[in-house]
């Protein structure tokens, strides 16, 4: 049976609540979030392999672009060409990489319990944790929030009735935002984030 994402973090942080990795279950108190972004060779979760994991944090209404996260990995035996036309990762672009369970750890450290932002974050979460529960035997517990929640929820009010445009593009377009380095962890992961602070403290977009 697959249990929904909530129940699991509660069967988890009682596992792990005297463990190395308590604090992860601990409620976030501070005014932090992290902006966070994974480039795969598939959409597919199950199938999926991660190639590289970009990461941001926000304090208040500021993208501390100095303190972020740029994480390459080892080339996996899935990447092909189709997902090098999106992400444009080349084998010899990742000869340096590290590998996952480094990774993992690296983001364990960074994100901490804080709050994780991002556009489809649900997916960038079900693709750490996939590898992660490997490792360590659980999955990210932090509180997500959806990048498109936030900004549907802000403008609905304009179309009552009608469609709201939730593309990446439009969002940031709407914002009056540009797109850093599309279809990179760490661009998209600051784009993000540069939405998300205009969301929440500039003007209601047009």
């Amino acid at each position: 049976m697959i249990l929904p994402r909530k129940f699991r973090v509660m069967r988890e942080r009682k596992r792990h609540r005297s463990g190395p990795f308590a604090s992860l279950f601990e409620p976030y108190q501070g005014d932090e979030v992290v902006s966070l972004d994974c480039e795969t060779t598939s959409l597919d979760v199950s199938e999926g392999e991660i190639l590289s994991i970009g990461a941001v944090r926000i304090k208040g209404r500021r993208v501390v672009t100095s303190d972020r996260l740029d994480i390459k990995l080892k080339p996996p035996k899935s990447l092909t060409g189709d997902s090098i036309k999106v992400h444009k990762l080349r084998a010899m672009d990742l000869t340096e990489g590290i590998e996952i369970e480094e990774a993992l750890d690296q983001v364990l450290e960074f994100v901490g319990n804080r709050p994780i932002l991002g556009y489809y974050v649900n997916y960038d979460i079900k693709m750490i944790d996939k590898f992660l529960r490997s490792y360590h035997g659980f999955g990210l517990p932090n509180k997500a929030i959806e990048l498109s929640h936030v900004y549907h929820d802000i403008i609905k009010w304009k179309y009552v009735g009608g469609d709201v445009d939730l593309r990446f593009d439009t969002i940031a377009k709407k914002l009056n935002l540009p797109i850093l380095e599309r279809h990179t962890a760490l661009g998209d992961a600051i784009t993000v984030a540069l939405m998300y602070v205009r969301l929440k403290y500039g003007e209601a977009p047009g």
